[in-house]
């Protein structure tokens, strides 16, 4: 995220209809017999009821291990921790090899996404998104824990590379679907020519196997590429009916929260927020970048619940189906500094702070992974 300097407009919702969507685009990513889940109430409550762990290293990736345990990188020194909730009590797994961070210039770069494989339990794989000195790239690799001591992370196996890095903007969220296709959300590198760019991985959400290749059914012919048109998504989430969202980052105007469908087109660069242009597809919630600057999110409880960097608040976006119940409402407001990464657990969430990534002066016992108690 880089700063944004602009007035904090009130949230509002966005038109999700697009005007230009490519035809030949197949359907989202969406388990179209599933029912609709029971809409989101209007208002609600969030609260924090405890910590999970304390005193991490800018924490950016979490996964969800069977049995309830967590994996947590670490964005700064590539290293990732299996952390035990309610004891707290943390084993390294290991370092990831090659992974370059610019925190010294306020950077973004470093270790990101993390995600298990469908497949976990039989195969032990991971999955991270991370950058080098040149690129991002995503890699697979087995966890194997062990009593002994030592690393537990098998060799690096990169499936994709060559998206685009830069200091800033380079998204960095990886997540599995309900297809079982591999999504990652990229950020424009700070070049704005290449969100429009097919053959460019900046500014996309990529769809792909296990392997990296381009997913069955992508709109833009042999490619990973899925959607176009963004400037930094950090924030991937499916709800039950198997329907996209994302978060992404704008530019001094409008955060967006939008619902992501094959081969459409988010606007970025020529508009940001909601929009009458022919072509592009408005967001269904968008927000002030002053008090938002958007990283993870997740779908609870009939919501969508967003992290906010810069606003230092936690969204409720209630929704009915696709549609906005109502205003968003911000939870948490400035009582826990940035948030980052949030997952659904245990009938509410788990909230990452992001307080030692440069950006102010961290707290006591920073970073932590926060539980919070949705109603």
């Amino acid at each position: 995220m880089s700063a944004s300097a602009g007035g904090s407009a009130t949230p509002t919702a966005g038109a999700p209809a697009s005007t230009g969507a490519a035809s030949s685009a197949p359907p989202a990513a969406t388990a179209t017999s599933t029912p609709t889940p029971t809409a989101g109430a209007a208002s609600g409550s969030a609260t924090v009821t405890g910590t999970v762990a304390s005193n991490l290293n800018v924490p950016w990736g979490v996964a969800l291990l069977p049995g309830g345990d967590l994996l947590v990188n670490s964005r700064d020194t590539g290293v990732i921790q299996r952390v035990v909730p309610g004891t707290g009590k943390r084993t390294v797994a290991g370092t990831v090899p090659g992974v370059v961070s610019t925190k010294s210039s306020e950077g973004e770069t470093g270790l990101l996404g993390l995600a298990l494989s469908p497949d976990f339990g039989s195969d032990r794989l991971i999955y991270v998104y991370f950058s080098t000195a040149t690129d991002n790239r995503i890699a697979k690799l087995t966890y194997t824990p062990s009593a002994s001591a030592g690393h537990q992370l098998g060799r690096l196996d990169v499936i994709l590379k060559g998206i685009p890095r830069s200091i800033h903007h380079n998204g960095g969220r990886i997540a599995f679907g309900p297809d079982g296709m591999l999504y990652a959300g990229t950020g424009d590198a700070e070049n704005t020519a290449l969100p429009q760019d097919k053959s460019s991985l900046g500014g996309k959400i990529l769809r792909m196997t296990a392997d990296g290749k381009p997913a069955p059914g992508n709109p833009f012919g042999k490619s990973v590429v899925y959607t176009i048109g963004h400037r930094n998504v950090q924030g991937l989430a499916w709800d039950p009916s198997g329907n996209l969202w994302a978060s992404e980052l704008g530019d001094r105007e409008a955060d967006e929260l939008n619902l992501i469908r094959a081969g459409r087109d988010y606007g970025w660069p020529a508009t940001q927020g909601r929009t009458s242009r022919a072509g592009y597809t408005s967001p269904v919630a968008q927000f002030g970048t002053e008090e938002d600057s958007p990283s993870g999110i997740a779908w609870v409880d009939g919501s969508i619940w967003m992290a906010a960097l810069k606003g230092e608040r936690l969204w409720r976006i209630p929704l009915d189906g696709t549609t906005l119940v109502a205003a968003p409402q911000s939870k948490l407001v400035s009582a826990h500094g940035r948030l980052r990464t949030v997952l659904a657990y245990d009938g509410g969430l788990l909230v990452t702070t992001s307080n030692t990534d440069g950006r102010i002066s961290p707290g006591s016992g920073d970073d932590k992974i926060l539980k919070v108690k949705v109603g």
